[in-house]
């Protein structure tokens, strides 16, 4: 690679690094991002042109490409809006004077509404049978709060079991992102953007955490170590393939798996599509549909727009609105079935 191949990457590389500490990306959205960065760097250099020297013109050539080959209105919106966010961060470098993507609009993508079960296929997906098992356990507390909270799925990995503030061996500091206040009855979550709500905590997952806490709790005994420790006890006695671990990350989770680590958002993303399957729902669940469902069954109850934008996290009330959508979808499909002169002869 050349020298300002070399420099180009370090560049995109410290653009990635900014999202991810300052601004709280999603590892999605930044294995998204790097792969805009990449094709713009090929286009570049295939032009034989630096970041500096790029103009609108080019950004339009880009994008029109892009659409001939193929490439969907959505994902043309994101790589536009990457390569916006880059340039004004090139310019604050002291790099650029102008945003060459700035004036560049990505074309309109048809809006696609969120899917959301029904009330009794909500209902029944959370109301399953645990078995007193590790894993069936933590599964019902993890739909029951999904459902009762509109969590994101990267905010429920997240959950420490409590707010946590302790000093590591190596002179750091463990500070919680996102915990759940027993006392309370709410959860304190960590959002896109660094964004911090809290959201109340229904009472059937009150009871589920509470059952699956216990069950942790005996297990972790029963393991040698202690997995509801704070990080300043250190490792736990255990070995093998259920050893805890030692990270004060995964000794403070609210969710674990059996290896003791903190479970991640893939994991609750299979669990929760086998529990869809055994529960006979026909479409695919994972947990942005529980967050739907969430969204949209509190919206049917109270008609409150505002209540469930900030329940939700939305800085712009416009992606709450969507709901109302599905809630129209809702009342025309009983209109459909119930009026006697809702269909044509």
């Amino acid at each position: 690679m050349s020298a300002a191949g070399d420099a180009r990457a370090a560049a995109h590389q410290a653009w990635l690094r900014h999202l991810r500490s300052e601004r709280g990306y999603s590892p999605q959205t930044l294995k998204a991002y790097g792969e805009d960065l990449q094709q713009l760097a090929q286009a570049l250099h295939r032009q034989q042109l630096d970041e500096t020297q790029v103009r609108e013109a080019d950004i339009r050539r880009l994008v029109a490409l892009a659409a001939r080959q193929g490439l969907s209105p959505r994902s043309q919106a994101r790589r536009l809006s990457c390569w916006r966010g880059y340039f004004d961060w090139l310019a604050l470098q002291g790099q650029m004077k102008a945003n060459p993507a700035r004036g560049v609009k990505a074309p309109k993508a048809p809006k696609r509404l969120p899917k959301a079960l029904a009330p009794d296929q909500a209902m029944r997906l959370a109301d399953h049978q645990a078995l007193n098992s590790f894993e069936s356990l933590r599964d019902k507390a993890a739909v029951e709060l999904l459902y009762s909270s509109g969590l994101r799925v990267s905010e429920l990995a997240s959950l420490d079991r409590q707010y946590l503030e302790a000093s590591l061996p190596d002179g750091g500091k463990y500070r919680s992102l996102s915990w759940w206040d027993a006392g309370q009855q709410q959860v304190t979550v960590t959002g896109k953007g660094r964004k911090m709500r809290t959201v109340p905590v229904g009472g059937a997952a009150m009871q589920a955490l509470r059952d699956w806490l216990a069950f942790r709790d005996q297990w972790a005994a029963q393991q040698g170590a202690g997995a509801g420790q704070s990080p300043e006890s250190g490792r736990g006695g255990a070995s093998g393939p259920q050893a805890v671990a030692a990270s004060p990350s995964d000794q403070a989770a609210l969710f674990i798996s059996q290896r003791g680590r903190r479970l991640s958002v893939r994991s609750f993303q299979a669990r929760l599509g086998q529990l869809g399957v055994r529960e006979g729902l026909s479409s695919r669940v994972h947990p942005h549909v529980l967050r739907h469902s969430f969204a949209s069954h509190v919206l049917q109850s109270s008609g409150d727009l505002r209540a469930v934008q900030e329940m939700l996290g939305h800085s712009n009330i416009a992606s709450t609105q969507i709901y109302t959508s599905l809630d129209f979808q809702r009342l025309a499909a009983v209109y459909d079935a119930a009026h006697p002169r809702a269909r044509k002869p």
